[in-house]
């Protein structure tokens, strides 16, 4: 019955009630005069009274003038009857009906019951008897259950994490056939903690688990167990595994179980803490004297280093899976399942999507296919092509266009070759990702993006390589220099700086790539007190040593801002030439950036047309932009390297 039929009925008989003891109460109404009994045998004595109605207790005598008076006679009183027939008065008596002694009853006792039902339904839901949705429920799960036929997700929606689906297939093939590990004395995992960047699949590995299992499937939030009062967690935990008991054998699947499992005792909150009681009771639950055979706990989490030792040991969560990034096989396969509702078109080749898309996850790859049918609906195509997917890519990657923002002739002359100089540098130093595409449309907060994407997938890097990468972040700043101006650099390649000093900072301090400090971690420790790790700690340095490790930094960054600029002063004909072929048709692709680099004149792409956009002029190289004209461009030319970020 739904809620709102609930109500209704609830507020029907509380209206039959009320109305019940209201007649019950109410004083009849009647036209005649009230007296009392004795004044009543008076008049009969007085021959007052010519005829009487008798029905009960209650009498209506009528005078020979239609006078009417009302009384009520005591029971069994015989002399009453002696004076009304001694004085010759016509009695009329009305049957006694048995319904109304039965209505009386049922009103008499109607409220009593409902008091004492309410009263007991009350008690139940005080004692955690009620539904989920009643006032005093807070202490029940919010676990959502859904059953075998309900799950109708399977390993074949799941791809791009091949060893994590090997990894818990044993769980479906337990909870199909639990005797094949049972006879041999194995038990199977009581908890699997799956770990891994947010959208890689970890939610959707869970319900896969329980759709090829064909068992029930209990869902819930790590923050859904804590509550401002004390104990309602705790309380949430044990009602959440009897439940699942009375399903086994099922599985719990807990999103986020960071909320609610971070390490105790971090400084932060007493014994006392609700979350702390929280996470004992699901200690206790998952390991305690009370076994739970047949009950699978599943929980997800980005942050695994957060957790609680207790939680993790083996008997609880015995098995850690790790969900990574999908590389490009996984990413060519997560396309083509997120591809299946999507009408394509012949051109269409997830493969090379797939390439030119590392880093991303899985959410990501469906966000892409979605943005591109997007873009395919908006302009009334019947099929998404490539087309479409190159756009919903670029979108992603480098942002919405902000067509609608309107950049002065200076302004879009800087921003030109602030992108031509990161895109020749990363061109020209080794070991460094191609450019994929260079443009000066503003997208999202930068006025112009420069994009690199590896050939292959890389994990690692090497010292040349990040050498490289801090040579191609200086390329923009050098390149305003060198062409309008010391006096007229702006803001543009704040970003820039801010990301070469971490590379070259991490390279001294973290992975050891420096001659001169050796390979010894000088970074300094930061625990985090609200993620568990305790209050902030420090390793003791010289300031000797201090000052040693700001000298490295320093002489990584100048020794390859140096060679960006000698790079550039070579290259000062491709610049400029990149730089008007980015004013003219404001994006260059991957096969226009190369026959610029050989100094040919780019290809116009095939859909230009020389009449919609009037020539632009030569470039003013010479001219330095003066401050009037600068606008901060915050994270303005970024080189969006999505595999460089560390």
């Amino acid at each position: 019955m739904s809620e709102l039929n609930k109500n209704i009925l609830m507020w029907v008989v509380i209206a039959l009630v009320l109305i019940g003891v209201f007649s019950k109460f109410q004083e009849p109404t009647t036209s005649a005069n009230n007296i009392p009994y004795s004044a009543f045998l008076d008049r009969i004595k007085a021959k007052e009274i010519s005829r009487v109605e008798v029905s009960g207790q209650t009498i209506i005598g009528y005078t020979s003038g239609s006078q009417a008076y009302n009384t009520y006679a005591p029971t069994n009183d015989p002399k009453m009857y002696d004076e009304l027939l001694s004085n010759n008065v016509e009695v009329k008596v009305d049957p006694p009906e048995g319904r109304n002694i039965l209505v009386d009853i049922l009103i008499n006792t109607i409220p009593f019951l409902i008091i004492v039902g309410l009263w007991i339904y009350i008690m139940r839901q005080m004692q955690g008897g009620g539904g989920k949705g009643g006032p005093m429920s807070f202490g029940k799960s919010k676990a959502r259950m859904m059953t075998e036929d309900q799950v109708k997700v399977t390993f074949n929606d799941v791809a791009g994490c091949q060893e994590a689906k090997d990894e818990v297939f044993e769980l479906v093939e337990f909870l199909r056939d639990p005797s094949k590990f049972q006879k041999l004395g194995g038990k199977i995992p009581r908890g699997v903690l799956l770990a891994g960047s947010p959208g890689t699949g970890k939610t959707l590995l869970a319900k896969a688990i329980a759709g090829e299992a064909k068992v029930p499937f209990f869902s819930i939030s790590g923050s859904d167990f804590v509550e401002m009062f004390v104990g309602v967690g705790a309380s949430r935990v044990r009602d959440m595994f009897e439940q699942a008991k009375k399903h086994a054998p099922c599985i719990i699947f807990i999103d986020e179980i960071d909320a609610v499992g971070r390490k105790r005792g971090a400084g932060m909150g007493g014994g006392n803490d609700e979350r702390e009681q929280t996470l004992n009771q699901l200690l206790v639950e998952m390991d305690g004297f009370e076994g739970t055979e047949g009950v699978i706990i599943i929980a997800a989490t980005n942050r695994p280093d957060v957790l609680d030792p207790a939680l993790l040991r083996p008997g609880r969560f015995d098995r850690q899976v790790v969900v990574p990034l999908p590389d490009v096989r996984g990413r060519e396969q997560i396309l083509k399942v997120h591809m299946r509702k999507v009408p394509l078109g012949n051109d269409v080749k997830p493969s090379l999507l797939a390439r030119g898309t590392p880093g991303f996850s899985g959410a990501d790859l469906a966000n892409l296919v979605n943005e591109a049918a997007l873009f395919a609906a908006r302009g009334d195509k019947r099929t998404v092509g490539m087309v479409e997917f190159e756009k919903a890519k670029d979108k992603i990657m480098m942002g919405a266009e902000r067509r609608s923002m309107v950049m002065n002739d200076k302004e879009k002359s800087n921003t030109a070759y602030h992108e031509a100089g990161h895109a020749i540098i990363g061109l020209k130093v080794p070991d460094h990702d191609p450019v994929y595409k260079v443009t000066i449309i503003p997208r999202g907060r930068a006025l112009g993006v420069t994009m690199f994407l590896p050939e292959e997938e890389r994990f690692s890097y090497s010292k040349q390589s990040l050498e490289s990468q801090l040579s191609t972040l200086y390329g923009g700043r050098i390149a305003e220099e060198m062409i309008f101006g010391k006096d007229s650099v702006t803001t543009g390649a704040s970003n820039d700086i801010e990301r070469a000093t971490d590379i070259a900072r991490n390279m001294v301090t973290k992975w050891g790539l420096s001659e001169k400090m050796g390979a010894i971690a000088y970074a300094d420790e930061q625990g985090e007190t609200f993620l568990g790790q305790g209050s902030s700690s420090s390793k003791q340095m010289s300031g000797e040593t201090s000052k040693n490790i700001d000298m490295e930094v320093r002489d990584l960054i100048d020794r390859n801002y140096d060679r960006a600029e000698n790079i550039l002063r070579e290259n000062i004909d491709i610049l400029h030439l990149m730089a008007k072929a980015l004013i003219k048709y404001e994006t260059i692709d991957a096969d226009q950036i190369a026959e610029i680099m050989l100094g040919k004149e780019p290809t116009p792409p095939e859909d230009w047309n020389d009449d919609d956009h009037p020539e632009q002029g030569d470039i003013d190289g010479g001219k330095a932009v003066s401050d009037d004209d600068k606008t901060d461009k915050k994270d303005g030319t970024v080189s969006a390297d999505p595999a460089s970020s560390h």
